[in-house]
């Protein structure tokens, strides 16, 4: 079944997740690839099938995909048990791939049981992060490596779609986002949202709702909306009281927050909390949520250039340090707010996004805001200026389209 679903696929490498999973193949750990629906991670998978097969012809590949009706019958753990046992060949290299692995219910005691028994190389992914706050970290601690992968970055968008760097092409990305899907259905916006409006209904009945037993579904529907039109915003309990005053809600805000988790778990929203940069310490409370795609964005809420410019360019920064493997913080000094404090390897890096540095007052207060903090970690201006090359005592100016081309800072 795999050499057949192979030869019909078309492979553009994604060396940013590719290359990092490559050097646990055939390490007694199990691989774990996880992100929202859609986003990829089946490909990732056959990339990887691929990449064993030319290293090693006689490898026995088992691939299970929940969401092909030859594999509608592994429902459980005995199931799956018992399916994978009857496809393991002596004398060869054996690897299992298992497409949605949450499907399958009980699914960890499976892993568990032939990771013991050594009998093969184990990959799987999954659209759940419960899949590796519960059932996997209870039954395989320490036993598992995860990998995120995300909506396609500026750079990927370009690759796959073969554009240049321009403004034109980082305003086509900002409207209808990278999903990779866009390779096959091409760049029109009626087609591109039109297939995104798909994926959210899946995302939210498949991933949300039914996974989760959310029963309020026009309520959970307005407050993705509310998400959408919010982006970049802190989200509190009293801007969720005036959204549900808005909304003559009587759902409480405790309800509110219970919702909002289902929808990061999805990998739908991304939660940001804030974090003190003089008392080095998180905050529990006032976050912001940002989209794993901003496609998806955009067909919620609609793109509105004027008015919603600088929450999809907070949005796409964002996309790009956590594509790139930093922690994402809003940072807090004082008073003063810092649009994100990102950090990997020890190192940070501090950035402010501005659409426009129109006038002086908006140039002393993005570069003021990092200039107060005191540390020699690299600081960043993020801009759609036409000429945004250039620094401002030591803090540097860059287009956005230019911060997104970069792999380090």
């Amino acid at each position: 079944m795999i050499d057949e679903i192979l030869r019909k696929k078309i492979f553009i490498p994604r060396p940013l997740y590719t290359e990092k999973i490559k050097p646990f193949i055939d390490k007694e750990i199990i691989k774990v690839i996880t992100g929202q629906r859609r986003v990829g991670k089946s490909y990732i998978l056959f990339q990887l099938i691929k990449d064993i097969q030319e290293t090693d012809h006689s490898a026995n590949i088992i691939y299970i995909n929940k969401e092909l009706q030859p594999h509608q019958h592994i429902t459980d753990d005995a199931i799956f048990y018992q399916y994978v046992k009857e496809l393991l060949q002596p004398n060869v290299k054996n690897y299992l791939f298992v497409d949605e692995i949450q499907e399958i219910k009980d699914f960890e005691k499976t892993l568990r049981s032939l990771l013991a028994e050594n009998c093969c190389d184990i990959f799987c992914s999954g659209s759940n992060a419960n899949m590796l706050s519960g059932e996997l970290a209870t039954f395989l601690a320490g036993r598992y490596i995860e990998f995120k992968i995300h909506s396609l970055g500026y750079e990927e968008f370009m690759r796959f779609l073969s554009l240049e760097n321009s403004v034109q092409t980082l305003n086509k990305y900002l409207t209808i986002g990278g999903m990779p899907y866009i390779h096959i259905i091409g760049t029109e916006e009626f087609a591109v949202f039109e297939y995104l409006r798909n994926v959210y209904s899946t995302i939210l009945l498949k991933d949300v709702v039914a996974r989760e037993n959310i029963r309020n579904v026009t309520f959970l529907e307005n407050l993705v909306d509310f998400l959408a039109d919010n982006v970049g915003n802190l989200f509190s309990a009293s801007n969720i009281a005036k959204y549900l005053k808005s909304q003559h809600s009587s759902v409480s805000t405790q309800t509110v927050l219970n919702y909002l988790k289902p929808l990061s778990n999805a990998y739908f929203v991304h939660k940001v909390q804030r974090y003190d940069i003089s008392g080095l310490k998180i905050f529990e409370v006032g976050e912001k949520y940002y989209f794993e795609d901003l496609g998806l964005r955009n067909c919620i809420r609609g793109f509105n250039i004027r008015k919603d410019i600088h929450k999809v360019m907070e949005n796409a920064v964002y996309l790009h340090l956590i594509q790139l493997g930093y922690k994402v913080y809003v940072g807090q000094q004082a008073s003063t707010e810092i649009d994100f404090v990102a950090e990997k390897d020890g190192q940070s890096v501090y950035i402010q996004v501005c659409y426009m540095l129109h006038d002086e007052s908006t140039i002393q207060r993005e570069f003021g805001n990092l200039l107060k903090i005191e540390d020699n970690y690299p600081k960043y201006v993020v801009t759609m200026d036409e000429y945004s090359a250039g620094s401002y005592n030591g803090i540097l100016q860059l287009h956005l389209k230019d911060f997104l081309m970069k792999r380090s800072f």
